[in-house]
């Protein structure tokens, strides 16, 4: 079986074996990590926690902690902390100046970008950890605390900020040394950890209800659909022909061809879906966790209702068009096909080929965007239709496009590993096209 030769090829390179076994690894420590309780909570008294996060935002912010913020655990507030530092950081640089610097500094001003994302880490932290804190004493009854007072908020919450630091160190560790984007992928092992649980308890509520087994293998099948289309959206690209002029320069000859620019469908890959929802998530700050929301704010704290939906969905595709805007610039592209002599047919060099690709980005960033939206407010769909909270979480949203992103990236590393060895790739017709290309 290819499947089988596949694996052996893999086990015969010595560099591509050694860092699956230290991913696999690094993945392994964070999952047992993310099981160690806070010190001074009862392991045993969490029901009322886990009752909590069974659905809507807690649910999701669970989620993607790989259940650790339900087991009061030492990495409780994951990785998220550290996405959202990126979030700002990002935004900066497009205000600011002397983050615009640092940009085209190359490998210092990138380590200095980390520097600072690390601080910003830190201080999101800081002001998460009380939080959390404050959570879980309103939510668990008194008797699960064996340590109160100054001494446990002080004492958990740098244990919060360091277990969310080691966590981003670990993933930063498994870019350096293992295979893949580590923080992308201590973000899809915690969704996926949260999948068996989902489907056992999503199957006995079939089995024991109308439908039956029937009714699981049309879900799964609806899954399965959703899933290719979430890959062809991660993978599909627009195709324009660029022609570049002959050249002769001494006795070489240059140019002649045609090549193609691939223009991605979903250029801003899955942050509309984090910008959206981490805005979604502000009238649980202002409510607090614990406080009984008012007409207008509960709308809005329903991550199934309507409006939630509605309100995001809108949110995603203006946050899509924005991204867009700022991951793929018209402008240089025209600039870089004049100075190597190359020209789009048909369209004059210059102004018109920076209209005719802005003009190309905007039609195929509408269909996308609002595909994006769609697979957004899949899980709110999902509900409405029967699916339990907990397992409608993996038909859509930005668990989804996690999940499909960060696997094709994994695969097309381990296939660039098999190819410059001479091996076979992973696929048998063409190859893999991960989030390199030009994706998120």
């Amino acid at each position: 079986m290819r499947l089988i030769q596949t694996i052996k090829n893999i086990a015969k390179i010595e560099d591509l074996r050694a860092r699956i076994i230290y991913t696999l690894s690094i993945i392994a420590l964070y999952r047992l990590g993310s099981f160690v309780t806070l010190p001074g909570v009862d392991p045993s008294q969490l029901d009322a926690l886990r009752t909590q996060t069974e659905g809507g935002i807690m649910g999701l912010i669970d989620m993607f902690s790989g259940g650790a913020f339900s087991q009061a655990s030492i990495f409780a507030l994951g990785i998220m902390p550290y996405i959202s530092a990126s979030i700002v950081i990002q935004l900066l640089a497009i205000v600011f100046p002397h983050f615009q610097k640092l940009q085209k500094e190359g490998e210092s001003g990138r380590r200095k970008m980390n520097q600072y994302t690390r601080y910003l880490t830190i201080l999101i932290l800081v002001l998460q950890a009380p939080s959390y804190l404050l959570n879980i004493r309103n939510v668990l009854p008194p008797s699960a605390f064996i340590l109160t007072g100054t001494f446990f908020t002080i004492s958990s919450v740098i244990i919060l900020t360091a277990g969310t630091m080691f966590v981003m160190w670990l993933g930063e560790r498994i870019t350096d040394k293992g295979i893949g984007n580590g923080i992308s992928l201590i973000i899809m092992i915690g969704i996926i950890a949260r999948f068996p649980e989902s489907f056992i308890f999503e199957a006995g509520l079939r089995m024991g209800g109308s439908g039956g087994l029937v009714a699981l293998l049309l879900e799964m099948i609806i899954l399965y659909v959703v899933i290719l289309g979430t890959i062809l959206l991660v993978q599909g690209t627009r195709r324009i022909p660029v022609q570049y002029a002959r050249r002769v320069v001494g006795n070489k000859q240059f140019g002649g061809v045609r090549q193609y620019i691939p223009l991605k469908i979903n250029a801003a890959g899955v942050m509309p879906i984090i910008f959206a929802q981490a805005l979604m998530m502000l009238p649980i700050v202002f409510i607090g966790m614990s406080e009984t929301p008012g007409r207008i704010l509960g709308a809005f704290t329903d991550m199934y209702g309507f409006w939630y939906n509605l309100v995001t969905a809108l949110l995603i595709i203006a946050f899509t068009y924005f991204y867009t805007a700022i991951t793929v610039n018209p402008v240089q592209m025209a600039e870089d096909m004049k100075k190597n002599g190359g020209f789009i047919p048909g369209i004059k060099p210059g102004r018109r080929t920076v209209e005719f690709l802005d003009g190309v980005m905007s039609k195929i960033t509408l269909p996308g965007s609002f595909f994006l939206a769609t697979v957004a407010i899949l899980p709110a769909i999902a509900v409405q239709f029967g699916v339990s909270p907990l397992f409608a979480q993996f038909f859509g949203g930005t668990s989804l496009l996690i999940m499909v992103g960060v696997v094709l990236d994994t695969l097309q590393q381990i296939e660039s590993h098999l190819l410059m060895r001479h091996y076979d790739g992973l696929m048998k017709s063409g190859r893999i096209k991960g989030r390199s290309g030009g994706g998120m």
